[in-house]
């Protein structure tokens, strides 16, 4: 493990395999400066866009970067996709029951390097089903806001198939295919703090 100083914020970096990481401790994310986005295809062709906020979580950083752990929830009531009646339609028992399964989880199991970022692995739970995902992981750096606080930025993407969840509701359309596609797109931006 190597560190150095940045000459912009004057903050330490530590630097492990060449990548930098952040100070070991507890961190809570930023509910303000985190979101988790999705993409599905809809009628085969046209991208579909969405996201949640309020989304709250601990990330612990370890003295060796792979020993490091974070869970997260994410209240399904917020989902959000720009147009009132599907987002009546995803909350209802069709998709994400929201009234049944107020909130959606992930803990995650390990993280190792891979190439210029990290490989983060876990298990996600949507309506009371737990599967495995695996995501690819950056990070972006430390920062002082201007307020004073110490800030860590990631982001993370993955591609899952709802099925796998249960998810299952769909339309057949006349010419083949479906009306929502299985797979979903996840990108995630997280600011957190020191708790």
């Amino acid at each position: 493990m190597t560190t150095e100083t940045t000459e912009a914020t004057g903050t330490l970096l530590r630097m492990v395999a060449g990548r930098r990481v952040p100070t070991p401790g507890t961190y809570r994310l930023d509910p303000t400066h985190t979101r988790a986005d999705f993409e599905a295809r809809h009628l085969m062709v046209t991208k579909v866009r969405g996201g949640f906020t309020d989304i709250a979580g601990v990330i612990e950083v370890a003295e060796e970067p792979g020993g490091s752990s974070v869970t997260v929830s994410i209240p399904t009531e917020g989902i959000s996709s720009g147009t009132a009646d599907r987002d009546a339609h995803l909350r209802s028992p069709d998709f994400l029951d929201v009234e049944n399964h107020p909130e959606m989880t992930f803990r995650s199991t390990s993280i190792e390097p891979r190439g210029a970022g990290w490989t983060l692995r876990g298990e996600l739970t949507v309506r009371g089903v737990s599967r495995p995902v695996t995501l690819d992981m950056e990070f972006h750096g430390v920062v002082a806001d201007p307020w004073g606080n110490e800030r860590i930025a990631f982001s993370a993407s993955t591609t899952i198939d709802r099925e796998d969840w249960g998810l299952t509701w769909n339309v057949p359309l006349e010419g083949g295919g479906v009306l929502v596609s299985r797979k979903i797109k996840v990108e995630i931006e997280a600011q957190a703090l020191p708790a």
